[in-house]
Formats: structure tokens, sequence, C-alpha cells
């Protein structure tokens, strides 16, 4: 798999390309067709999915990196046809859409297992519990829990440094409400950023240094990071994200489905209709290539009968939830 950060430059070109050869010819009706937006978490599988679209002779796809909610806002405007989610949509955004006319489709396409990091430095640290993050991260902790001393008897006197999600990301807002209960709510003191490249960068050469972001990023990056075996309790046994740990529902409270919406109106357009129904056809094969977990066959198939049945609307009440096993997500995406 080629390195993330490639890519995103890779992606960055295409765009720029398109946009020169758009405004260069009057006739080049395909130099930007499908435009997407959105997660950072959700960006790697989405952009193995428009490479593939595309070799295979689809039409042009864009995908930008903005955010969940940088997202959301672009797409309940209108401005783009899919979104990137890395968490369903909340009522604020629900809201703005029907304010500007926007319907949609919600479609699961993987599952992610946030990730704690620390550098290969570190050599103290073999688990950490939610407890223990949230003493990290909680908006008290600013400017006050600067140590690893602080976290745990034992841990050594060396700086804590943080780094993870802006407050643009879904990732910010699913973290922020697993770990210190409510959405959005966390210490500021910290190296944000919608782009998790960042994170691995600092992250990598400070050995005080601890992070969060999707798995992909982890697998693309173990040769300078550790995944951190998370407890969801202080008696909870450490678990650490993978695959199967997703699936069994053991990896608590930090596995998370991930998502594209589709404005209504672009499905009605054969290109984007095309594209959505190759996302969901081979989105099994193409997130677990980059390091996500693939959903069952069964949620992909129903995937694709709620959008070639152009059934609208969230499975979900509009706030962030934890905790949503592979079950449950079909459960709601069957009854939506």
């Amino acid at each position: 798999m080629k390195c993330l950060a490639d890519s995103l430059k890779v992606a960055a070109r295409a765009t720029t390309l398109a946009g020169v050869l758009a405004a260069g010819s009057l006739t080049a009706a395909h130099a930007a067709v499908i435009e997407i937006d959105g997660s950072s978490t959700v960006y790697p599988v989405t952009e193995a999915v428009a490479e593939e679209f595309q070799s295979a002779g689809g039409e042009h796809v864009t995908v930008g990196i903005s955010g969940t909610g940088g997202g959301f806002k672009r797409f309940c405007r209108g401005e783009t046809d899919i979104s990137d989610a890395s968490r369903p949509i909340l009522k604020d955004e629900m809201t703005l859409c029907a304010q500007n006319g926007v319907k949609y489709m919600e479609l699961p396409v993987a599952f992610d297992a946030l990730t704690v990091v620390v550098s290969k430095q570190n050599t103290w640290v073999d688990a950490l519990s939610v407890e223990e993050l949230k003493k990290m991260w909680e908006p008290a902790a600013q400017g006050k829990v600067t140590n690893w001393k602080q976290i745990r008897d034992g841990f050594p006197d060396i700086p804590l440094k943080l780094a993870g999600a802006g407050a643009d990301s879904g990732t910010f807002d699913y973290f922020t409400e697993a770990v210190v209960g409510k959405a959005k709510s966390s210490r500021g003191d910290y190296q944000a950023s919608e782009d998790d490249n960042v994170t691995v960068q600092f992250v990598s050469r400070d050995k005080g240094a601890l992070g969060y972001f999707g798995l992909a990023y982890y697998e693309e990056n173990q040769d300078k990071l550790k995944a951190v075996p998370i407890k969801a309790n202080a008696s909870a046994p450490a678990v650490v994200p993978s695959r199967d740990t997703v699936n069994d529902g053991s990896y608590q409270p930090l596995s998370r489905p991930i998502f594209i919406y589709v404005k209504e109106t672009a499905a009605s357009r054969p290109e984007v209709a095309k594209f959505v129904e190759f996302y969901l056809e081979h989105g099994a094969t193409l997130s677990r290539e980059v390091g996500y977990v693939d959903l069952p066959a069964k949620a992909y198939e129903l995937a694709l009968k709620n959008f070639r049945d152009r059934k609208l609307g969230t499975g979900f009440g509009g706030v962030a939830e934890v905790g949503v096993h592979v079950e449950d997500l079909l459960t709601r995406e069957a009854k939506q």
C-alpha cells in the first residue's frame, strides 16, 4: 500500500490538474465530475475507491480532507456530491441540510478502530485505561497535566505532549465523547490538525508524545509508532485495536462505523450513481487494503439496496454515540 502522505500529494496534484484542464477547455465536461470532501479518516478508503473507479474507466473524482464537520458544512450547502464522515450526521448539520433543501442517503462503508499511539521511544506505556486518557485530555487538564508522572504512579518524569484531531473532525467528536464523556470537550493546548499525517510526525519525533487517529494511519506507520492497548475501565483487560477486536466488540469504546453521505440530487446523475455502486461493491476489499475493518457482506448488500431505493435520512439520532457494534449498525440501517 502506498504511503498515505504520498497519496495526499497525488490527490492534490490530480485536483489541481483537473482545475487547469477545466479552465483551459470549456468542452472538458468530465474534468471534475464527482466532488467529495470530509473526513481524513475516511479519506484513504474513498481515495482508494476513486483510484480504482477511474482506472476502470469511470469519471473523474476529487477527494478533499476538510474534516467531517467541514465536509458536512460544504455538503449541506450543496457544494459537494458526497461527504466522507467518521461519525453520523449531527442535529445542527441535519438542520443546515434541511434549510438548504439537501436530502441525503447515509451509507456505512467500514468500521474503524480509533487508535491511541506513542513513539517507538516510549518504553513505559504497556496499556492505558479510559480514565487515564480522560486525565490527559479533559478541559481541566489544560496547563496542569503536563507530565507522564501525573498520569500513573511509576510513570517517568517526562513531559507529556499531546496531538490529535482538530475541532472540525469527526474523530475529535468521537474521541472526546468516548473518553471525556462529552463531544468537543477537550483541553486546547495540544497539536491539533485535520491532517492525521501531522499527528504521525509529531508523535514519532518525541518520546513523551501521545496522539490518536484512525487505524489506517497507524497501519501505515508501524515502523515509527506503537499502538497503545486500551482498557475500558481500570479492571478491564487491555485490548489492542485490530480487525478481530472490532468485529467481536471487545475494542471499546474506541471502535466506530464510518460513512459516506450521498446527496439525493447528485445520486440522480448516472456517473455519481455508478461511483456509489462501485464503492459499495468494492468497499470491503479496499477497506481491508488501507487498514480498516470491512463490514459483513450483508451490510454492503443492505447499503446498496438502500441506495438503489433512495432511502433518505439517518439511522442515528443526530448525536454522537459511543459503543455501536456491527450488529447494532445493521439493525439501525435496516430500520432507517
